[in-house]
């Protein structure tokens, strides 16, 4: 297989928009599957998890092979809803391509906003698609201005639609002139409509008008006032599509299979082959500085990227990667130089949803699982163990939100542990500590719905009814000033005694997280001991000191101590660093942190009043307003998370239904001395409850 005809997109929007359905036609038209599943009736081939058929929308992103017009595609369907945030981040790290789709009546919602600022981080080209021309209120138009107005996407209509609403009957492709509407068979090719001519050649103008700043040869056609040919344009269009410079944009009704063919025409025509997209570079291990490329090529040495991991009941964990350079082949072993540990390569296959394929060798630009991996995690770097190198890893955001869990009963519990293990190997943004002053299990993750789906997968995937409390926000504990603290570990209890001595000073380090620097001259400390008065330190920040809550940016100097020749030991000091921390923190004048929330709000003209006032009494500060459609405003702004339980009922009832809203973390932010009080109140009545 050609790299030129391999295509590695994901599709992403806000909730929706629309994507699974989308992705169901494309997959129905390739021949990957012979029905249509719909999202509504639980039946969408992409949506094969219990919870995504319940509830109509994406969770999980899932990967999957198909050809179209002898080209090989691997699409990876991600969710909308802001909760699975990580699952799109994941996706748009390893590929090479994005369509992006927006509802035609809706416009650019926060989501679409959010994807589309992910895309820029991981700088992936992209075409629109403005899907649901078929709806009351489409207005495709109005869809493109938006695209250019809230996202800066630069956007080029490719085609014009003939019709809207009900009377949506086809669309123009404006570089070929030629007019398509859409039948049972799929599209029709057929004579354009003269009341499009006029508008046809605009938007062509136009389209011309925004290549030619990128192509001197249709710039001189174009001053020339000479046509330009199509094949011209549609190179110079891949070209300014590829380095990001326009978004073309075209539009369907992927419900009423209207545009899909067209829009699978486009995704060859303009999206990058992982040719296209070139070499990748990588860190050396033992030197940050120093950069390593490798090539699409399967002659290169192997380099990939693991960006998912699933547990399958049939075939085990499956471990999603993306080559990039080299060749893998089943047996061989490589290097994990995230982890430094080798893996035995099992199996490969090559995903169609819920069915897999068995392959033997895989090579550049492939998405493959694997089955066996013992130490990859989503994030880690799987290379050649001669050629080492780090790919840059995946971003994921701090958690906000979280329950305490337990079992059922003491029969259940390693049952329970085991499953949460898996889920949070599985999924990045899920955490599971410990919470030794409570004894409960504490789970967090990035809101209300995703903490929701892993109770609910607890119960049908893993067979455990666990009982839940009741959500509460994630705070983070820190230090406003400086402080400085002397300690002495000393225990004897009859045979080797324990000793230990430190002297540590600590100091704030906001948004550079825990720093550990080692000033110990002359030995009093021995060097075998330190790394064990950092893990002790770790260790108390982890579990929290103020308030059971982990400890963020924090900068500790190890100054001084002493050591005994006999009654010395790691343990010791881990233990010596740990109450040396604590105590220093507790002098520190410690705050607590709270996640601050990014708000958008979309509200017709007559509620902003209630909406704002609403937003304020929460604690909230809005930031910016401007028109989202005639008769509406989109509100930005900030707002503490603690504040946030309950706002879509809220928002429901002060707005009659009409209003809607999208959330996401943006930065931890200081606790005022009220609040703080207050949450400190809160937590010791509840231990002085668990106790009595």
């Amino acid at each position: 297989m050609s790299l030129q005809k391999l295509r590695n997109i994901g599709i992403a929007a806000h909730i929706d928009a629309g994507k699974t359905t989308v992705t169901e036609r494309i997959l129905f038209y390739t021949g990957i599957t012979r029905k249509m599943g719909e999202v509504h009736d639980g039946q969408a081939t992409m949506d094969f998890m219990k919870q995504e058929q319940e509830r109509g929308i994406t969770i999980a992103s899932a990967a999957i092979s198909c050809r179209w017009r002898d080209y090989d595609i691997n699409i990876i369907d991600t969710p909308g809803h802001v909760d699975f945030t990580v699952e799109v981040e994941r996706s748009l790290r390893v590929i090479d391509g994005l369509v992006a789709l927006f509802c035609a009546v809706a416009g650019v919602q926060p989501q679409s906003e959010t994807v589309w600022n992910q895309a820029d981080r991981y700088k992936v080209p992209r075409i629109a698609f403005i899907n649901k021309m078929d709806r009351i209120g489409a207005d495709f138009n109005e869809a493109v201005h938006q695209m250019d107005a809230h996202l800066d996407a630069n956007p080029v209509p490719f085609q014009v639609p003939m019709g809207k609403e009900d009377d949506f009957a086809g669309c123009i492709d404006i570089i070929e002139r030629r007019a398509y509407s859409f039948g049972e068979s799929g599209v029709i090719a057929i004579d354009m409509p003269e009341e499009y001519r006029e508008e046809c050649e605009r938007a062509r103008r136009h389209l011309v008008e925004k290549v030619a700043d990128y192509d001197e040869e249709i710039m001189d056609l174009y001053l020339n006032e000479k046509d330009v040919p199509a094949d011209l344009i549609k190179k110079a269009a891949r070209e300014a599509t590829i380095k990001m410079l326009i978004t073309p944009v075209f539009c369907g009704a992927a419900y009423k299979n209207k545009g899909v063919h067209l829009l699978l025409d486009a995704v060859l025509e303009y999206l990058p082959s992982p040719i296209d997209v070139g070499s990748v570079c990588g860190t050396d291990v033992a030197d940050a500085e120093k950069m390593h490329v490798r090539n699409p090529s399967s002659k290169d040495h192997f380099a990939a990227l693991a960006f998912k991991l699933i547990h399958d009941p049939y075939v085990g964990q499956q471990t999603f990667i993306r080559i990039y350079s080299g060749e893998l082949t089943s047996g061989m072993q490589v290097l994990n130089s995230s982890k430094d540990k080798p893996e035995r390569i099992g199996r490969i296959l090559k995903i169609h949803a819920k069915d897999r394929e068995e392959v033997e060798t895989a090579g550049p630009g492939d998405i493959v699982a694997l089955i066996g991996m013992k130490f990859t995690k989503t994030g880690d770097t799987l290379c050649d163990q001669e050629f080492p190198l780090h790919l840059e890893s995946i971003f994921v955001p701090p958690t906000v939100i979280e329950l305490k869990i337990s079992a059922p009963s003491k029969k259940e519990e390693e049952k329970l542990g085991a499953s949460l293990r898996k889920l949070s190997m599985e999924d990045p943004s899920f955490r599971v500590r410990y919470d030794n002053e409570t004894n409960e299990t504490v789970i967090s993750g990035m809101g209300e719905l995703h903490l929701e789906i892993i109770v609910d997968r607890l119960k049908h995937e893993f067979g455990v009814e666990a009982i839940v409390g009741e959500p509460s926000v994630a705070f983070r504990e820190t230090i406003t000033t400086e402080s400085e603290m002397n300690y002495r570990h000393v225990k004897q209890t009859g045979g080797k005694g324990q000793y230990a001595h430190t002297v540590m000073r600590i100091e704030p380090n906001e948004g550079k997280g825990f720093e550990f620097v080692d000033h110990i001259k002359g030995g009093v400390i021995p060097a075998e001991f330190i790394p064990s008065v950092q893990k002790g330190i770790v260790g108390a920040m982890d579990e929290g000191i103020l308030a059971g809550f982990p400890v963020v940016d924090v900068r500790v100097v190890l100054l001084d101590g002493s050591f005994h020749e006999v009654d010395s030991s790691d343990m010791a000091f881990r233990t010596c660093g740990a109450v040396c921390f604590k105590q220093a923190f507790m002098k520190a004048k410690p705050i607590l942190l709270e996640p601050l929330m990014k708000i958008e709000i979309n509200t017709p003209d007559d509620y902003i009043g209630d909406v704002v006032g609403d937003l304020n009494r929460r604690r909230g500060k809005v930031e910016s307003m401007r028109r989202y459609r005639k008769g509406s405003q989109k509100l930005n702004g900030y707002v503490p998370l603690m504040e946030m339980f309950g706002y879509a009922t809220q928002l429901r009832s002060i707005s009659s239904g009409r209003a809607n809203y999208s959330m996401e973390f943006h930065n931890y932010v200081p606790v005022n001395k009220e609040t703080q009080e207050k949450v400190l109140k809160e937590i010791e009545l509840k231990k002085k409850q668990k106790a009595g």
